[in-house]
Protein backbone atom coordinates (compact mmCIF):
# COMPACT_ATOMS: atom_id res chain seq x y z
CA UNK A 1 0.00 0.00 0.00
CA UNK A 2 1.30 3.38 -0.82
CA UNK A 3 -0.29 6.22 0.99
CA UNK A 4 0.29 9.98 0.52
CA UNK A 5 0.79 11.61 4.13
CA UNK A 6 -0.32 15.24 4.81
CA UNK A 7 2.66 16.73 7.22
CA UNK A 8 2.46 20.34 9.08
CA UNK A 9 3.32 23.45 7.41
CA UNK A 10 5.07 24.76 9.78
CA UNK A 11 3.30 24.07 13.33
CA UNK A 12 4.74 20.56 14.45
CA UNK A 13 1.57 19.89 16.26
CA UNK A 14 -1.00 20.15 12.76
CA UNK A 15 -0.58 16.15 12.25
CA UNK A 16 -3.24 13.96 12.50
CA UNK A 17 -3.50 10.99 14.55
CA UNK A 18 -3.82 8.55 11.55
CA UNK A 19 -0.74 10.10 9.98
CA UNK A 20 0.85 9.73 13.22
CA UNK A 21 0.15 5.99 12.86
CA UNK A 22 0.72 5.76 9.00
CA UNK A 23 4.62 7.05 9.71
CA UNK A 24 4.79 4.89 12.78
CA UNK A 25 3.66 1.48 10.60
CA UNK A 26 4.82 1.72 7.40
CA UNK A 27 8.28 -0.45 6.06
CA UNK A 28 9.87 3.62 5.08
CA UNK A 29 8.66 6.84 3.96
CA UNK A 30 10.01 8.49 1.19
CA UNK A 31 10.63 12.02 1.66
CA UNK A 32 12.18 15.22 -0.20
CA UNK A 33 14.83 16.15 2.06
CA UNK A 34 15.82 13.67 4.83
CA UNK A 35 17.32 16.27 7.41
CA UNK A 36 14.00 18.22 7.02
CA UNK A 37 11.79 15.22 7.70
CA UNK A 38 13.96 13.81 10.29
CA UNK A 39 12.69 16.96 12.57
CA UNK A 40 8.93 15.74 12.45
CA UNK A 41 9.80 11.87 12.90
CA UNK A 42 12.02 13.01 15.66
CA UNK A 43 9.75 15.07 17.67
CA UNK A 44 7.05 12.57 17.40
CA UNK A 45 9.74 9.40 18.34
CA UNK A 46 8.85 7.71 14.75
CA UNK A 47 11.99 5.42 14.06
CA UNK A 48 10.49 4.61 10.63
CA UNK A 49 13.60 4.38 7.70
CA UNK A 50 13.46 7.21 5.55
CA UNK A 51 14.39 7.30 1.97
CA UNK A 52 15.39 10.75 -0.11
CA UNK A 53 12.91 11.15 -2.90
CA UNK A 54 13.03 14.08 -4.76
CA UNK A 55 12.27 15.57 -8.47
CA UNK A 56 16.27 14.78 -9.43
CA UNK A 57 15.88 11.06 -8.79
CA UNK A 58 12.08 9.95 -8.78
CA UNK A 59 12.39 8.02 -12.32
CA UNK A 60 15.38 6.59 -10.93
CA UNK A 61 14.24 4.85 -8.11
CA UNK A 62 10.88 4.36 -9.72
CA UNK A 63 10.59 0.75 -10.30
CA UNK A 64 12.33 -0.43 -7.28
CA UNK A 65 9.58 1.69 -5.15
CA UNK A 66 6.73 0.08 -7.37
CA UNK A 67 8.52 -3.74 -6.87
CA UNK A 68 8.30 -3.06 -3.48
CA UNK A 69 4.77 -2.25 -3.57
CA UNK A 70 3.94 -5.53 -5.59
CA UNK A 71 5.99 -7.27 -2.79
CA UNK A 72 3.33 -6.16 -0.48
CA UNK A 73 5.42 -3.38 1.22
CA UNK A 74 4.08 -0.78 3.17
CA UNK A 75 5.12 2.61 2.08
CA UNK A 76 4.53 6.08 2.96
CA UNK A 77 5.16 9.74 0.44
CA UNK A 78 5.57 12.81 2.34
CA UNK A 79 6.59 15.82 1.59
CA UNK A 80 8.97 18.69 3.50
CA UNK A 81 5.59 20.26 4.38
CA UNK A 82 1.92 20.02 3.86
CA UNK A 83 0.36 17.46 1.43
CA UNK A 84 2.45 16.06 -0.74
CA UNK A 85 2.02 15.85 -4.94
CA UNK A 86 0.90 19.20 -4.57
CA UNK A 87 3.98 21.12 -5.98
CA UNK A 88 6.13 18.15 -4.88
CA UNK A 89 7.44 15.08 -6.42
CA UNK A 90 5.21 12.02 -6.08
CA UNK A 91 2.83 12.19 -9.20
CA UNK A 92 4.57 9.94 -11.25
CA UNK A 93 4.53 7.45 -8.98
CA UNK A 94 0.75 7.55 -8.21
CA UNK A 95 0.33 7.39 -12.10
CA UNK A 96 2.34 4.15 -12.06
CA UNK A 97 0.80 2.78 -9.02
CA UNK A 98 -2.92 3.49 -10.17
CA UNK A 99 -1.40 2.83 -13.66
CA UNK A 100 -0.55 -1.14 -12.01
CA UNK A 101 -3.60 -1.34 -9.78
CA UNK A 102 -1.71 -1.02 -6.89
CA UNK A 103 -3.16 -0.08 -3.44
CA UNK A 104 -2.62 3.57 -2.56
CA UNK A 105 -4.78 5.82 -0.28
CA UNK A 106 -4.71 9.18 1.10
CA UNK A 107 -4.10 10.26 4.79
CA UNK A 108 -5.19 14.26 4.12
CA UNK A 109 -4.06 17.28 6.84
CA UNK A 110 -2.25 20.09 6.09
CA UNK A 111 -2.24 22.10 3.23
CA UNK A 112 -0.84 26.20 2.70
CA UNK A 113 -3.34 26.46 -0.61
CA UNK A 114 -6.17 25.93 1.22
CA UNK A 115 -4.85 27.45 4.75
CA UNK A 116 -4.12 31.09 2.59
CA UNK A 117 -7.16 30.73 0.94
CA UNK A 118 -9.28 30.33 4.23
CA UNK A 119 -7.18 33.52 5.48
CA UNK A 120 -7.23 35.75 2.15
CA UNK A 121 -10.14 38.82 2.41
CA UNK A 122 -11.44 37.80 -0.96
CA UNK A 123 -14.54 35.61 -1.70
CA UNK A 124 -12.94 32.15 -2.04
CA UNK A 125 -14.88 30.51 -4.98
CA UNK A 126 -13.42 29.96 -7.38
CA UNK A 127 -9.74 29.93 -7.29
CA UNK A 128 -7.40 28.57 -9.25
CA UNK A 129 -3.64 26.78 -7.95
CA UNK A 130 -0.96 27.79 -10.46
CA UNK A 131 2.20 26.34 -8.29
CA UNK A 132 5.64 28.34 -8.33
CA UNK A 133 4.65 31.70 -10.49
CA UNK A 134 6.07 31.77 -14.11
CA UNK A 135 5.61 34.67 -16.26
CA UNK A 136 3.18 33.05 -18.81
CA UNK A 137 0.73 32.85 -15.88
CA UNK A 138 0.64 36.69 -15.91
CA UNK A 139 -2.70 36.17 -18.26
CA UNK A 140 -4.37 33.37 -16.47
CA UNK A 141 -4.06 35.75 -13.37
CA UNK A 142 -5.00 38.46 -14.30
CA UNK A 143 -8.32 37.42 -16.56
CA UNK A 144 -9.30 34.94 -14.31
CA UNK A 145 -12.24 35.63 -12.75
CA UNK A 146 -11.57 34.43 -8.92
CA UNK A 147 -8.56 34.19 -6.97
CA UNK A 148 -5.51 32.94 -8.53
CA UNK A 149 -2.81 31.79 -6.18
CA UNK A 150 0.64 30.70 -6.55
CA UNK A 151 4.12 30.06 -4.53
CA UNK A 152 6.95 32.53 -4.66
CA UNK A 153 10.35 33.22 -3.26
CA UNK A 154 11.01 35.87 -1.08
CA UNK A 155 13.76 36.82 -3.37
CA UNK A 156 11.54 37.29 -6.35
CA UNK A 157 8.27 38.54 -4.79
CA UNK A 158 9.05 41.84 -5.34
CA UNK A 159 9.76 41.47 -9.35
CA UNK A 160 6.55 39.56 -9.71
CA UNK A 161 4.17 41.86 -7.87
CA UNK A 162 5.87 44.78 -9.97
CA UNK A 163 4.50 42.79 -12.97
CA UNK A 164 0.99 42.70 -12.02
CA UNK A 165 1.04 46.05 -10.61
CA UNK A 166 2.02 46.76 -14.46
CA UNK A 167 -0.86 45.25 -15.60
CA UNK A 168 -3.75 45.80 -12.94
CA UNK A 169 -2.56 48.16 -10.45
CA UNK A 170 -6.07 47.95 -8.42
CA UNK A 171 -5.61 43.90 -7.71
CA UNK A 172 -5.81 43.13 -4.69
CA UNK A 173 -3.62 40.76 -3.00
CA UNK A 174 -3.07 38.92 -0.28
CA UNK A 175 0.64 37.88 0.65
CA UNK A 176 0.99 35.00 3.30
CA UNK A 177 4.66 33.55 4.86
CA UNK A 178 5.05 31.34 7.53
CA UNK A 179 2.17 29.93 7.92
CA UNK A 180 1.02 28.30 11.37
CA UNK A 181 4.99 29.62 12.40
CA UNK A 182 5.28 31.67 15.79
CA UNK A 183 5.89 34.47 12.85
CA UNK A 184 2.81 34.51 10.28
CA UNK A 185 3.02 37.49 8.25
CA UNK A 186 -0.20 38.34 6.65
CA UNK A 187 -0.48 41.53 4.15
CA UNK A 188 -3.66 42.84 2.21
CA UNK A 189 -3.07 45.45 -0.12
CA UNK A 190 -4.21 46.58 -3.75
CA UNK A 191 -0.87 45.89 -6.61
CA UNK A 192 -0.05 49.43 -6.46
CA UNK A 193 0.67 50.02 -3.01
CA UNK A 194 1.79 46.40 -2.24
CA UNK A 195 5.01 47.17 -4.10
CA UNK A 196 5.57 50.54 -2.82
CA UNK A 197 5.37 49.00 0.92
CA UNK A 198 7.68 46.07 -0.24
CA UNK A 199 9.96 48.08 -1.53
CA UNK A 200 10.49 50.07 2.61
Amino acid sequence: MLYIVATPIGNLKDITFRALEVLKAVDYILCEDTRVSRILLNHYDIKTPLKSYHKFNEKKFLESILTDLKNFKEIALISDAGTPIISDPGNILVKEAIKNNLKITTIPGANSVISALTLSDMDTLPFQFLGFFKDEFLNRIIFYDGISIFFESSKKILKTIEKIKKIDPERNISIFKELTKKFETRIYKKAKDLHEYLLK
